[in-house]
């Protein structure tokens, strides 16, 4: 059981992993903030243009 836990701890290949998975939870967060600012601002936008219409 020893070496087997020595083993994991040494193994770099699950630590990279967990980096990407980091950096891919970042990325997703940053692209729905971004998309949820414009969809704001669009919605914003057409409220106006069908408020001029009327």
């Amino acid at each position: 059981m020893r070496s087997l836990l020595a083993r994991f701890i040494r193994d770099e290949v699950a630590s990279t992993a967990i980096e990407y998975a980091i950096i891919g939870a970042g990325l997703s967060i940053l692209i729905v903030a971004g998309v949820n600012g414009i969809g704001v601002n669009l919605s914003g936008r057409f409220s106006a243009m069908s408020a001029a219409i009327k």
